[in-house]
């Protein structure tokens, strides 16, 4: 079963889960993980793609969009369908998607932020009804 786990971060900052995003996504693909990043719409997927660029000078994330390079070890979505991907699932939408259970591990990026809390908290509730193994990281400092 999926294992789904919420890493809440001590930032009210919304593009502070962008940034949590981009040094999760480097850590597991340097760990042999396809990753696919579920993003809310395209201005997010846009800024993600943008500082998968940037986060860090020395390291590359080899990544595309889903629509042109679905095969990429990183892709970041939008949408309903995840293609093939079945490995790490980084969701940064407000909602669970609904192709979730597909995935071996789900990540939920929480900050401070009252929308984003209040979604982590629906979403949670919906894990723990289906069952669904939980595991919360409370981080400390980025």
């Amino acid at each position: 079963m999926t294992q789904v786990d919420f890493y809440i971060l001590p930032s009210a900052d919304p593009l502070a889960r962008l940034d949590f995003a981009c040094k999760l996504t480097e850590k597991a693909w340097r760990m042999g993980h396809r990753i696919y990043l579920h993003c809310s719409d395209a201005g997010q997927r846009d800024e993600l793609d943008a500082r998968l660029w940037r986060f860090k000078g020395e390291s590359f994330v080899p990544h595309g969009s889903a629509e042109s390079e679905p095969d990429s070890p990183v892709v970041l979505g939008l949408g309903d369908s995840c293609g093939d991907h079945q490995d790490l699932l980084i969701n940064l939408d407000l909602k669970v998607p609904t192709f979730a259970r597909a995935f071996a591990r789900v990540a939920e990026v929480v900050v401070e932020d009252p929308a984003v809390r209040q979604a982590a908290r629906e979403s949670f509730r919906f894990y723990r009804e289906q069952g669904y193994p939980l595991q919360d990281h409370r981080l400390q400092r980025l």
